[in-house]
């Protein structure tokens, strides 16, 4: 395929930004550009708010979906100056959106059902770029979780013939992509990535998030308490599997939390590392195929207690980031949906059945034109 411009924008579970990427895709994928754009404090809260269940959801949800699609565009024409490229010049933008709520198959949910938020026809609108957005849902429709997506992108632009490969993202969430040579084999969520982590720093330090994990480095593990978080039915289960802050919440650890009241702050800290760490090792070193290399991706990657830990759950298997492949760990996701919007405008699938569990292969995303 000729080369086209795309952007990816992600808004993860930490809601403290929108990151935006401009991707060329074609022939190969690369990252032109990028941009970290902040999300104002009040926008941050309402995200945090909104995730409960209260009052006046509908009111505040369509507020809240059509100030962040302000947003995003804003991050584009933010992310469009810095690279100093026309509005013209880009074939689509590629936007995850908000998620709100995700209730998958998987954890009982009939009917299952996922949400994200930015509205897509305002991003159109305020760039003038075609957008392409609500990339989950069509694959719930067919049956599947809606999640994780990257797996699909992970196997085009990591694969490589004769390697045995695990892609690991740690997002606020974490999930696992397994590649045997150019073929997918699987992809899951593996469990919390940094949503809780973050969530426990903020309340003891008032810290969004353990700068490098020095604070859960000079903690100790607390074996009783990382053995009954890990006995939770999620981390023994198989097959497709997503999660989100609907399970893995301050109210699910605080929970484990009342056996061990006297515990130190610090070291749930360095349990909750040790469980993101512990679960995400047990899904490669479980897989019905011999991992060799795995590279971490999302902002876990930056996370240095937690690489530690998983350096000494994986060896001697070859550990590093994405930049080893090619490509900045920190702006893999948003990489994954400009390539998902390019599968979308070549009416090419997006998701991967093995991952999802879908009845088939399906394209994902609705075209918001220009």
């Amino acid at each position: 395929m000729p080369e086209r411009l795309m952007i990816g924008l992600m808004s993860g579970t930490s809601a403290d930004g929108i990151d935006a990427a401009l991707v060329s895709c074609g022939a190969g994928i690369a990252l032109k550009a990028s941009l970290d754009f902040p999300l104002p404090a009040d926008i941050k809260q309402e995200i945090v708010d909104i995730s409960h269940s209260g009052s006046a959801e509908i009111e505040r949800m369509g507020s809240l979906d059509r100030r962040l699609g302000i947003l995003f565009a804003d991050a584009v024409d933010a992310l469009l100056s810095k690279a100093g490229v026309a509005p013209a010049a880009i074939a689509a933008i590629g936007s995850h959106g908000q998620t709100l709520r995700h209730r998958p198959p998987s954890a009982g949910n009939e009917p299952a059902f996922t949400v994200q938020i930015g509205d897509p026809n305002t991003i159109a609108e305020r760039t003038g770029i075609t957008t392409v957005a609500d990339f989950r849902r069509r694959d719930i429709a067919a049956g599947g979780e809606g999640a994780p997506l990257a797996p699909a992108f992970h196997a085009a632009a990591f694969a490589q013939a004769g390697k045995n490969r695990a892609i690991v993202n740690i997002g606020g969430f974490a999930n696992v992509t397994l590649l045997s040579g150019e073929t997918l084999m699987g992809g899951f969520d593996s469990g919390p990535g940094n949503t809780l982590l973050d969530q426990w720093v903020l309340q003891h330090q008032s810290q969004p998030f353990d700068r490098d994990g020095q604070w859960s480095a000079e903690g100790n593990c607390n074996d009783d308490l990382l053995a009954a978080m890990l006995s939770d039915d999620y981390f023994s289960s198989d097959g497709p599997r997503s999660t989100g802050k609907e399970l893995f919440n301050r109210h699910w650890l605080e929970t484990y939390l009342q056996a061990t009241p006297s515990i130190r702050a610090q070291d749930v800290q360095s349990t909750l590392s040790e469980l993101t760490a512990t679960s995400i090792a047990r899904s490669i070193t479980g897989a019905e195929i011999p991992v060799d290399e795995i590279y971490v991706c999302g902002g876990g990657a930056r996370n240095v207690d937690l690489m530690r830990r998983l350096y000494r759950h994986l060896s001697p298997r070859k550990l590093e980031d994405t930049s080893a492949l090619g490509l900045d760990p920190e702006w893999v996701e948003a990489v994954a949906f400009a390539w998902l919007a390019e599968q979308t405008l070549q009416q090419l699938p997006g998701n991967a059945p093995i991952v999802t569990g879908a009845q088939g292969k399906r394209i994902l995303g609705g075209i918001f034109p220009a």
